[in-house]
């Protein structure tokens, strides 16, 4: 009799548990971490049931620029290390897959990853929608059936000047594409408006649109109206931390200090 493997297992389980997440009409809300101490953080704080992370900030992090620059190995071992620092599932954020997206999904889930932003840069929809697929079938080969690809679509951040018509066109071909490839739901970035959040939500069905918490965004409790699955943060939880950084500093220098709610050392 074969002796089941307890860390497959644990994948599974995470894998599933994240998937309920997405597909429950309760909005998932993520934070994006980058390092273990920010990761912790967020997982203990109340109401917290998945973690993220942020692939501009891991990169930042360790002084590089974002658009893959960061070598491929360095972005796994960051992100291996948030998975060893909570019990919560976690996707990663694995940019455009570094050469090699479904071998790059393979390798996080090495390190326990159950789910991963993955972006389609704008390549032909034939050709993305294979890339979907493809990491896919590399994640069922893993023994992660249930692994929970929030396919990006690139359409609104990379629109220039273009009809903002033709690019909700656009993201709605790429996403049902997607989405037709197995991903469980699509991940369309960019300051979108009420409308085309409801266009989005109607061309790809409930709980399968995933979006970018921006200034300006409808508020969230509207997003769960609409059936948005998921609301990520990006590398704009780091900046948040780092403007509480700055203002520390500019605080000091002008003769100040600490804030008096200032969080306590662990």
């Amino acid at each position: 009799m074969t002796t089941p493997d307890p860390a497959r297992q644990s994948l599974e389980g995470a894998s599933a548990e994240l998937l309920r997440l997405h597909t429950d009409p309760t909005l998932l809300t993520v934070v994006n971490v980058w390092d273990v101490i920010s990761a912790t953080v967020v997982a203990e704080t109340p109401g917290t049931s998945a973690l993220a992370t942020a692939s501009h900030s891991i990169a930042a992090s360790l002084g590089y620029e974002d658009g893959e620059q960061i070598p491929v190995e360095e972005m796994i071992a960051a992100v291996g290390r948030i998975t060893a620092a909570t019990t919560l599932p976690v996707t990663a954020d694995l940019e455009g897959g570094y050469g090699d997206a479904a071998e790059t999904v393979r390798r996080a889930i090495g390190v326990g990853v159950v789910g991963a932003n993955v972006e389609d840069q704008l390549k032909p929809v034939a050709e993305a929608a294979a890339q979907v697929a493809a990491i896919l079938d590399a994640a069922a080969a893993e023994g992660v059936p249930d692994f929970v690809l929030n396919a990006r679509t690139d359409a609104f951040v990379k629109a220039g000047d273009r009809d903002p018509a033709a690019v909700l066109d656009d993201a709605v071909e790429r996403g049902r594409a997607y989405l037709d490839a197995g991903a469980p739901v699509v991940f369309v970035p960019g300051k979108l408006d009420e409308a085309q959040v409801t266009t989005l939500v109607e061309a790809f069905g409930p709980q399968k649109l995933t979006l970018i918490g921006l200034p300006g965004t409808p508020p969230l409790a509207r997003l769960e109206e609409l059936g948005v699955a998921r609301v990520s943060y990006g590398p704009l939880s780091q900046r948040v931390a780092l403007t509480a950084l700055q203002r520390l500093v500019e605080d000091v220098l002008a003769g100040g200090g600490v804030p008096e709610d200032t969080r306590p050392l662990n």
